[in-house]
């Protein structure tokens, strides 16, 4: 690794710690917890004043909703798949698994922290502040409210797509993945079913710390070529295998 890279690496892993640790130790009424009121308030006040809005807050929270980022993210992977050969498909799968697997001790991570911090719904029902649920106004299963909403891990998941993707296929179809990351990670902050700061901070850290690792130094490279190696390719037809040795 060059020292640019070593760099990078200490650069993104100071980040990380220095987003969580400010956030675990700031009080209660800190930069923080400020930036997490307003944001949670803003749209209290959007949905008590338009029903559209309202309307539109839950339908982007229903469960079968979370399939659209998966969609979307997957109507990117599929786009370079597409215009790839047998070798460069062959490398898209392992490439696909290798984000898998940072999915994974991202999540390990997240359980790790095993913060039990209520969403802002919940948190501010509980302290006697009303607070308007969207799954109450419209009658349907939205997702507004959780126990434990710390780190974001619906956010995380979309931050490591989009971190893959400039990692591999550089700046625009980077922009794309960041915006299907910031469009699907809002319904959950406007539904007050998770804080900002469950994604910026609690998704954000682990993302800066996991992926750095992975994307940094030659991990996802290495595994990437471990599964291109150990994967019987014949086996999946011409797709994969027309064009081997």
């Amino acid at each position: 690794m060059t020292a640019k890279r070593w760099a990078a690496l200490a650069c993104c892993n100071a980040l990380g710690a220095a987003m969580f640790l400010s956030w675990l130790w700031l009080p209660a009424h800190g930069f923080w917890q400020t930036l997490d009121n307003g944001v949670f308030f803003a749209f209290q006040k959007l949905i008590a004043q338009s029903t559209a809005f309202t309307y539109f807050v839950a339908f982007t929270n229903l469960r079968p909703f979370d399939a659209v980022a998966f969609l979307c993210m997957l109507a990117i992977y599929l786009y370079h798949f597409r215009k790839a050969d047998a070798r460069g498909r062959r490398w898209m799968v392992a490439m696909g698994l290798s984000m898998m697997v940072a999915v994974v001790l991202a999540k390990q991570c997240d359980m790790l922290m095993h913060f039990e911090r209520p969403s802002p719904t919940k948190y501010f029902i509980e302290q006697g502040v009303p607070a308007l649920k969207v799954s109450t106004l419209t009658g349907w299963p939205s997702k507004d409210a959780s126990g434990m909403s710390f780190p974001g891990d619906h956010g995380m998941m979309l931050i490591i797509f989009a971190a893959f993707m400039l990692r591999y296929y550089g700046k625009k179809t980077a922009a794309a993945a960041v915006a299907v990351a910031v469009i699907f990670s809002l319904p959950r902050m406007m539904s007050g079913a998770h804080w900002m700061t469950d994604v910026v901070v609690g998704a954000g850290s682990i993302a800066c710390v996991v992926l750095s690792w992975m994307l940094l130094t030659p991990v996802s490279d290495n595994i990437i070529a471990w599964f291109e190696k150990k994967i019987p390719w014949k086996k999946f037809g011409r797709t994969f295998a027309d064009d081997n040795p």
